[in-house]
């Protein structure tokens, strides 16, 4: 869960902030894609909003994330 974090992060600043969205989304479906548990990706929830809606995308909004983002 931390590496995951953490490479969304290192690589989050280099992005276009136009394209943030659908980055995350992306880097999500990868992850699935390499077999990453869905139980490791919702420990992923509450480090970053864009990371936070990419993963409630993935799952189909079947749950709600409770964090609020100030970015």
């Amino acid at each position: 869960t931390s590496q995951i974090c953490d490479i969304w992060t290192l690589f989050k600043e280099y992005l276009d902030k136009k394209q943030t969205e659908v980055i995350a989304e992306k880097f999500i479906d990868l992850l699935a894609d390499y077999g990453i548990s869905d139980e490791t990706l919702k420990d992923c929830i509450g480090h970053d909003q864009y990371l936070d809606e990419a993963i409630s995308y993935y799952f189909d909004d079947d749950f709600e994330i409770d964090e609020e983002w100030d970015e």
